[in-house]
């Protein structure tokens, strides 16, 4: 196999199944994994069959199924351990430096290798990071389940409306960066899973817990009853976000860009704003999550 210079191989075949054992050489720290190689030759092979046409399945969905995108990604999902790895597709001359984020994986999952072109093929386009997974979706959690599970002293975000795909990625890295606890979304949000999502939040779609809601008003009304804080960030919110003082628990709300939150939910919520410079009041939603979740960290921080 090339690609392999720098490990000694020892490899025990079935027809083009292997059990492979990677030793390390001696600067190398992590432990050993036992890999289970199989080498693709065949976009058509039905083994890589979820691979087939990524770009046309983000749209048409994957019965349960979600694709994990580039190193960093899988060292979250088998790491994190949130979700269940089905198999690894991974460019050939890419293996060799996958090896410690492979030995994270469990031993069963497969890891199939093939060249450039067969990998495009099966993808239909050009993967240039050469690392893709297929995940397995949990069953859905509620979000009262959710709320149960968090501890006393809790910050979650809530998604109202949030249907691009690159907010909701970047979203969820701003709520890992700070620490928060969980992330709630309404219905009418897209769906965290969805490729581009997982891949700009780096992999923390995999590591925070998050539920969907059916009705805003009334996970409002399971927050209040757990004692929440509810904070509904908005252009005219009554309260200059240097002035919250943070409680126990407490949960973000952000809305749609253009839209905001709707106004009988911002109703009931205590509405904060961002001071901007005079004549600006807007603000990405990604980018107002950042500041809200920093501010409500460094509180909690300065409380400690």
């Amino acid at each position: 196999m090339r690609g392999f210079k720098d490990f000694n191989i020892i490899c025990v075949f079935e027809g083009t199944r292997g059990a492979v054992d990677v030793v390390y050489p001696p600067d190398d720290h992590a432990r050993t994994p036992s890999m289970n190689l199989v080498h693709i030759t065949d976009p058509q092979d039905p083994r890589v069959a979820p691979y087939l046409d990524i770009r046309e399945r983000d749209l048409a969905g994957r019965q349960g199924r979600f694709v994990a995108e580039g190193k960093v990604v899988l060292n979250v999902l088998f790491w994190a351990r949130r979700f269940e790895a089905e198999s690894v597709l991974v460019l050939e001359n890419r293996l060799p430096g996958l090896a410690a984020t492979l030995a994270l994986a469990p031993a069963d999952v497969p890891v199939y290798i093939a060249s450039g072109p067969v990998m495009d093929a099966i993808a239909g386009f050009h993967i240039h990071r050469g690392v893709l997974a297929i995940g397995r979706k949990r069953s859905p959690q509620s979000p009262e389940e959710l709320l149960d599970e968090l501890p006393e002293q809790a910050l979650i975000v809530v998604l109202v409306g949030i249907a691009n795909h690159d907010n909701i990625g970047a979203i969820f890295r701003n709520a890992a960066a700070f620490g928060a606890d969980a992330v709630i979304l309404d219905a009418s949000s897209c769906d965290p899973l969805y490729r581009k999502a997982i891949r700009v939040s780096v992999g923390a779609v995999l590591k925070i817990p998050f539920a969907v809601a059916d009705d805003a008003n009334v996970l409002a009304d399971a927050m209040v009853r757990r004692g929440f804080e509810l904070y509904g960030l908005s252009p005219r919110g009554k309260i200059d976000l240097r002035e919250v003082e943070r409680p126990g628990r407490a949960a973000l709300w952000f809305g749609a860009e253009g839209e905001g939150l709707p106004e009988k939910l911002l109703a009931r919520l205590n509405t904060v704003r961002i001071a901007m410079a005079g004549g600006f009041d807007s603000l990405n939603v990604a980018a107002a999550s950042a500041i809200a979740l920093h501010q409500l960290a460094e509180l909690e921080r300065s409380a400690g």
